[in-house]
């Protein structure tokens, strides 16, 4: 078995949704071995910075939040799809194609995946592939960007997955991993209230 981790690393630098400084961590040293007996690192940053999950509240009123996660549906078998030739974005047309069952836990990998930085312009899914894959009665949808759509008056995406309790999971690293099935573990930080949460995201192959 293989773990092959698919998650962005935490640093100053990283890539954030749409290259909004705003939105980059913080990391600062709280105390070192020349002030105690310790070294400890305080970190500051957004809830829907990196490889995380998006819970129904970030976009649905009143919504879930991430301690009420079915954590069954992030440790489950899934499916990788390569989309690298896709441009713009991912609709019905691209997924009608794959097989896909209910229950399915579907990873999207796009061109966001072979370059350093895929800034505003990334690779989406738009919301007739979200309503595809919520008429297929998926568990999840991950994609290899900071948001799983972009410029989309309404956030239909979003509310057509959301809505459904689709887990949306957003950030991974997807350039080594090729069009299969794997395991998927992507538990999420349990912090009681949370709109999304960091997550650490692995495929066992």
């Amino acid at each position: 078995m293989r773990i092959l981790d698919i998650s962005m690393p935490i640093t100053e630098n990283m890539n954030v949704y749409k290259d909004n400084a705003a939105k980059r961590p913080v990391i600062t040293l709280a105390s070192d071995f020349s002030t105690g007996s310790t070294h400890e690192t305080k970190i500051e940053m957004n809830v829907h910075t990196g490889t995380h999950i998006d819970m129904p509240l970030h976009i649905l009123e009143n919504g879930k939040t991430i301690e009420n996660m079915d954590l069954e549906k992030v440790l489950t078998k899934c499916k990788v799809f390569d989309f690298t030739h896709v441009e713009e974005k991912i609709s019905v047309e691209h997924l009608s194609g794959k097989s896909i069952s209910e229950g399915d836990f579907i990873l999207l990998k796009t061109k966001n995946s072979l370059v350093q930085n895929p800034g505003k312009n990334f690779i989406y899914l738009d919301k007739s592939g979200a309503k595809y894959l919520a008429d297929k009665k998926v568990c999840g949808v991950g994609i290899d960007s900071l948001g799983i759509e972009r410029n989309q008056p309404g956030h239909e995406t979003h509310k057509i997955l959301l809505s459904s309790e689709i887990v949306i999971l957003e950030g991974l690293l997807l350039k080594n991993i090729g069009e299969d099935e794997y395991f998927l573990i992507a538990l999420p930080i349990n912090v009681a209230g949370a709109d999304g949460a960091p997550a650490r995201a692995v495929l066992l192959a």
